[in-house]
């Protein structure tokens, strides 16, 4: 078996194929200063329910990464299924994704964008390099439930509405 070697996976292949799996839509916040710090991630999981830890992935090429790394804390924002706007607005480029938008505060001041499905603030437990991310751990301090309204969900290449819960 140590004769054997792995075939070099084509990324498109890989992307096709992974992207069979269905992803929650997220938006990460912080805030630092009075900047609203956010980008979209489809790679939020729960990790660990003792401690309760959560996790994200954001890409090693993300400029809002270092900023919200430097505040030490985060905000999820679990997006709904008519939030697509939102989450298209928070993978743009755009220098203010906040402009306009309707957000309340966590319990710590971190942004809560409107009508999320849920929301979990968390402190920075640790950041590790994988590969072309980093794996984010974060230790939850605060959360919360939203509506209830069907998740925003990316699946094949676009966003889908999974129904009604």
């Amino acid at each position: 078996m140590s004769d054997m070697k792995l075939a070099t996976i084509d990324p498109r292949t890989f992307r096709d194929v992974l992207g069979c799996h269905p992803t929650g839509v997220a938006v990460i916040t912080a805030r630092s200063g009075a900047e609203n710090i956010g980008l979209v991630v489809g790679s939020f999981t729960s990790i660990s329910l003792d401690p309760p830890l959560v996790g994200f992935f954001p890409g090693k090429t993300s400029t809002t990464w270092p900023k919200i790394a430097a505040t030490k804390r985060f905000c999820v924002n679990v997006l709904a299924a008519d939030q697509t706007a939102i989450c298209k607005r928070f993978a743009s480029k755009d220098a203010d994704k906040f402009a306009g938008l309707e957000y309340a505060d966590s319990p710590s001041g971190l942004p809560i964008l409107k009508g999320v499905n849920a929301w979990v603030e968390c402190s920075i437990e640790r950041a590790t390099e994988i590969g072309d991310h980093y794996l984010v751990v974060g230790s939850v301090d605060a959360l919360g439930a939203g509506e209830g309204t069907a998740p925003l969900v990316f699946h094949r290449g676009g966003y889908h509405c999974t129904g009604a819960i």
